[in-house]
């Protein structure tokens, strides 16, 4: 017979979840240094010792918030890589619709994600380096090495040398997210978006052509 009560260990689980939940609410509203351990604690609906035991202190939360959320943006993101650019019979077009699912991935629920990341942006010099390391390592860098894998396994399709495959996926990447389009109150029209990324991506694969 099943309990009706939730075990310690799912109460837990419960607990914490709510405490990243909470965590990236106030830091992607209030930033780093400014969140307190009080007012997170109030809106995971939990006790400051809670949030102690859970996570040490305000830095082990914040690492631990800003690795979650990272890693579920970037499966997110290795999703659209992979959605384009598994089996691709013409390049340049795989490439330009890349860009375009990527400017839109700013989803209503992801919203906080990137505000928090702006916050890091603006503070960067306060928040902790484990923090930045856990940010980039399950996120941007993990999009990165994904992406550099699917670019290494065109290469050969598309006549295209890629010495360097990561550092590739870095260029291709600052020239298709159109990151400004993402987050402008007055966003470009569908026709000049698409001959940004049109531009953007042929720059790309005329830098990489096999010479």
């Amino acid at each position: 017979m099943t309990s009706a009560a939730p075990s310690s260990t799912r109460r837990r689980a419960d607990k914490r979840r709510d405490l990243l939940r909470g965590g990236l609410i106030l830091f992607a509203r209030d930033g780093y240094t400014r969140a307190s351990v009080d007012a997170i604690a109030e809106q995971a609906g939990v006790s400051t010792r809670t949030l102690y035991n859970h996570f040490g202190d305000k830095a082990g939360l914040f690492r631990a918030v800003i690795a979650a959320s990272s890693a579920e943006v970037a499966e997110r993101q290795i999703a659209i890589i992979d959605r384009h650019l598994t089996e691709v019979t013409e390049l340049h077009d795989a490439l330009v619709a890349l860009g375009l699912d990527w400017v839109h991935r700013r989803a209503d629920d992801l919203a906080a994600h990137w505000a928090l990341v702006q916050q890091i942006s603006a503070e960067r010099d306060h928040v902790p380096d484990a923090a930045l390391r856990a940010w980039r390592d399950s996120g941007p860098l993990a999009v990165r090495r994904a992406l550099a894998a699917r670019l290494a396994a065109l290469a050969a399709q598309f006549d295209l040398a890629f010495p360097d495959p990561e550092l590739a996926a870095r260029h291709l990447v600052q020239l298709i997210t159109v990151d400004d389009f993402a987050v402008s109150p007055t966003p470009l029209r569908p026709a000049a978006l698409e001959s940004m990324l049109d531009t953007g991506v042929r720059v790309f694969l005329r830098g990489y052509a096999r010479s």
